[in-house]
């Protein structure tokens, strides 16, 4: 069962409250330049980003943010550290959120400015704790980064806003390591009911940040436990995107694009399966139409182990079979049989956009 929380907008998009949980990233570009940024942001859209997060270093990156979001279409998020002004600057900007942690950006005179401007043009606020920014008396206390001493920042930062009367936070705890993660966000779930941001903070390469996001994130989704997520790779911004609607949709939580499922292979296989379903998953990303397509290595079992794919091939020795829901349309020749695929994809898509409506 989906933890409850309370609605909160970030722009165009409700996080928690029941609503979708939403796919977010980060820019890598320079938010001072404007064009490599907004040409970043609109390559993310177009991969399901649905929320962008942009680093404010200075005090011109945050006057630029105003120029970047009249030309983007998604909510753009300000990321401040430790300068209330900054925040300040990207609030008259006219972004659609903040991820600050008020207890850090400066003294009590300069937290009440921000969370004043903040309140009066209601954009929202995201406290994000991080294992590596641990303040140092939590830190000492604990002895180490643990779930409990993440909990207490984010509770310390909270209670600074409350004291002024706002309620529009969102909180992440994110650290680096996988279980102290999920022990940190199963701990404020129950805490508190505000929405919650999930990730795995500095996860790494695009591989092994993979897994570790899949397990991490993965894992509290499937406890229902999370409202809006962050995929955090070292590598390019869209693949954190298509990571992150890949963990969805393993869920069964959200649909966009098309699943690829494929057998593992065997010696039953005579066909280059893996080439074929490599194929396959670069010609149909593009695609943000729901579908699910299955690439079997076998002709005989293939479309019954596949029935629930709306479409796929199965090999066979020099051609395979195209079918349907399990039902075997043709035998093509395996040269044809991805042009084969697209072009009944294609087919499927038409005929979905063109079925009335219930």
């Amino acid at each position: 069962m989906r933890r409850k929380s309370c609605p909160v907008r970030v722009g165009s998009v409700t996080v928690g409250g029941g609503a979708a949980v939403s796919v977010q990233s980060m820019t890598k570009t320079d938010t001072r330049d404007v064009a490599a940024t907004v040409r970043q942001i609109k390559e993310l859209t177009d991969a399901g980003c649905e929320i962008i997060r942009a680093a404010v270093v200075d005090m011109e990156a945050a006057e630029k943010l105003k120029d970047i979001r009249t030309k983007i279409d998604i909510p753009l998020v300000a990321d401040i550290h430790f300068d209330y002004r900054l925040a300040l600057q990207a609030i008259s900007s006219g972004v659609d959120g903040l991820r600050i942690n008020p207890g850090n950006i400066g003294a009590a005179d300069a937290v009440r400015q921000v969370i004043l401007a903040a309140k009066t043009r209601r954009v929202p606020i995201r406290i994000g704790v991080n294992s590596g920014s641990l303040e140092s008396d939590i830190r000492q206390k604990h002895g180490k980064v643990t779930a409990a001493a993440m909990v207490e920042s984010a509770l310390r930062h909270v209670d600074i806003l409350e004291a002024m009367d706002f309620y529009d936070i969102i909180i992440s705890l994110k650290a680096t390591d996988v279980k102290t993660t999920i022990d940190a966000y199963r701990r404020i779930a129950t805490a508190v009911d505000y929405p919650l941001h999930v990730g795995i903070t500095e996860a790494g390469t695009t591989f092994a940040g993979t897994v570790k996001s899949a397990v991490g994130i993965g894992a509290l989704l499937a406890d229902g436990i999370g409202d809006t997520i962050r995929v955090s790779l070292t590598g390019a911004p869209a693949e954190e995107v298509r990571v992150g609607w890949e963990i969805l949709k393993a869920l069964n939580l959200r649909q966009r694009g098309v699943e690829v499922i494929s057998c593992p292979t065997c010696g039953r296989c005579q066909i280059d399966l893996i080439g074929l379903a490599e194929e396959v998953g670069r010609r149909v990303q593009p695609i943000s139409h729901p579908l699910k397509v299955a690439v079997m290595g076998c002709a005989v079992n293939g479309p019954g182990e596949a029935r629930d794919a709306d479409i796929g091939i199965a090999g066979g020795r020099g051609e395979g079979l195209l079918f349907r829901r399990g039902e075997v349309l043709r035998k093509v020749p395996e040269k044809q049989l991805i042009d084969a695929l697209m072009a009944e994809i294609a087919a499927v898509i038409d005929d979905n956009s063109t079925e009335p409506e219930a």
